[in-house]
């Protein structure tokens, strides 16, 4: 894409919310932009939800709210078509002067992770399946939005309904077309289990480009809802008593020959497939602010509700949290089940991944899977029960601290804390609003 040919573009980094903050450039910074021409406060990518600074963060007063510099990622410029006027966005990540990875910043948390995988020769596919739910955000509360063809406001469910993927086709042919755009491997879409809730697969591909997308995927979503007329949102749950919104991640680990190293032939698997499981499960409780990283998100982690709150795993069994499908040997994968549609995309691949090398390098056996309904099952480790326990067991955990740098866990929990300070200023009723666009 030509940058200097654009009347202007945006440069923009993912702060721990997954939100782009950055800059409207003029096309005279297309060809200087690898130069450290951009510069950002490096307390940018560390805000609560709203964007307001971070009480007694050292980022701020302390350090004297210093610049970082933002430099370009390799996944280049891509157009948004969300946006009347021809412009692209370009994917930054934050650095010092030095040129060291800010600490704060969730995309070098991920690709920490990654290179513990790359020092073995190996490299992670991922995968992501996102569901959102499409309502109207123009009352007091969310209300579901109109039938495009019938003029009448969605009432029912509508699990694998052709017809309302039908009277949705507009806003989904312009959201396929810009997933090409933007180069996003956009698979099937389906009508799912709540009212006005759709979910759209994501190809298998390298981990970072899948984190990459995924979070590009959300922009993209909520930009073309609003050209449409409804609102897109990926918060938990949307309706208190309908159906949350998930985001599960498959992914394996291939070799410098290009082999599964969870492939032993078999519908087993091998014993590094079971050290990853074992890794997970262990980090399970203690990343429970990752996989649901607002107030909002645990009104969707309750038994029964196909989120798991327990850390198990089985074979072909989806209320585990870690499932192993079934199918060909050489695909032999791990899909993740936990994490809600409002996580930061980077920070939950890096909590799944490092979780797995953890369980790797110590070589730790997992239980036995288990068989049957996951809730009826006594004893299986729990997951954080509310938003205050997730942050003090997340500070504290020993797994998460083998993930995530001491900063990035110290940053994220004083956000989240702030958070819920903020949030407990505001009506209970208005706390929807303050996610429905920004999660």
């Amino acid at each position: 894409m030509d940058l200097s040919a654009l009347h202007s573009f945006r440069v923009a980094a993912c702060d721990l919310n997954g939100q782009l903050r950055g800059k409207r450039v003029p096309p005279s910074y297309s060809d200087k932009l690898d130069k450290g021409s951009v510069r950002m406060p490096f307390s940018a990518l560390n805000v609560d939800l709203w964007g307001a600074d971070i009480d007694g963060s050292p980022l701020v007063f302390e350090s004297g709210d210093a610049d970082g510099v933002l430099l370009p990622t390799d996944r280049g410029a891509v157009p948004m078509p969300w946006l009347e006027v021809d412009t692209a966005l370009v994917p930054m990540c934050l650095y010092d002067d030095h040129g060291t990875p800010f600490a704060g910043d969730p995309r070098h948390a991920l690709s920490a992770v990654l290179n513990r995988y790359a020092q073995r020769g190996w490299s992670v596919i991922a995968a992501t399946e996102l569901e959102f739910t499409l309502l109207d955000s123009s009352g007091a509360q969310p209300q579901p939005p109109m039938n495009p063809i019938t003029g009448r406001r969605l009432v029912d469910e509508a699990v694998l309904s052709m017809a309302e993927m039908d009277a949705f086709d507009a806003f989904f042919t312009e959201l396929y077309d810009g997933c090409a755009a933007m180069g996003i491997p956009a698979q099937t879409a389906i009508s799912e289990s709540g009212i006005g809730q759709f979910e759209i697969n994501l190809n298998h591909q390298g981990a970072m480009r899948c984190a990459d997308d995924t979070w590009l995927f959300k922009v993209l979503t909520r930009g073309l809802a609003r050209k449409h007329g409804f609102t897109a949102t990926f918060m938990s749950k949307p309706y208190a008593d309908d159906a949350g919104n998930g985001m599960h991640v498959h992914f394996s680990v291939v070799d410098d020959q290009g082999r599964n190293v969870f492939d032993n032939e078999g519908p087993e698997g091998t014993d590094t497939l079971r050290y990853a499981i074992a890794g997970c499960l262990a980090a399970m409780p203690g990343s429970t602010l990752i996989f649901a990283p607002h107030g909002n998100s645990y009104t969707r982690l309750v038994p029964g509700a196909h989120a798991p709150t327990g850390a198990s795993w089985a074979y072909e069994n989806r209320t585990a949290a870690l499932r192993i499908p079934g199918g060909a040997p050489a695909a032999r994968r791990i899909e993740h089940r936990v994490a809600g549609g409002d996580i930061n995309p980077y920070l939950m691949l890096a909590a799944v991944l490092g979780a797995a090398m953890n369980g790797i390098e110590d070589a730790t056996d997992p239980p036995a899977p288990i068989t049957g309904n996951a809730y009826d099952i006594d004893g299986l480790p729990q997951l954080a029960g509310d938003w205050e326990a997730a942050i003090t067991t997340f500070e504290s955990d020993p797994h998460v601290a083998r993930i995530f740098p001491a900063d990035m866990i110290r940053f994220l929990a004083m956000t989240k804390r702030q958070e819920i300070r903020r949030f407990a200023e505001r009506p209970p009723e208005e706390h929807w609003l303050s996610y429905v666009e920004a999660v």
